[in-house]
């Protein structure tokens, strides 16, 4: 990693003793484990805004989506009884 910043956080013990225990497990350094972490941590915020960003466009639209549908099923009917009675003519 490069352009890498130091910073200071407070965890709590249970919570550091937890991480020590994974560190020592995968071989790993206490900054590489929360480095990672954070990363996934972010990906899963962003993931989550990008859902809530669908979802609301989705509610946004759903008005005008149930409309064209109404209209196009209104058309579509009367297209399928005025079939219905020219064919009902030729008999």
């Amino acid at each position: 990693m490069t352009n890498l910043k130091k910073v200071m956080i407070s965890l709590p013990n249970n919570l550091l003793k937890e991480i020590d225990g994974f560190i020592k497990e995968d071989n790993q350094d206490r900054s590489q484990f929360i480095s990672d972490a954070m990363e996934v941590y972010v990906k899963e915020l962003r993931v989550n805004k990008f859902k809530d960003e669908m979802r609301q466009g989705y509610l946004e639209m759903s008005k005008l989506n149930l409309g064209i549908a109404t209209e196009s099923f209104m058309v579509e009917n009367n297209t399928f009884f005025n079939y219905e009675a020219r064919l009902a003519e030729c008999d």
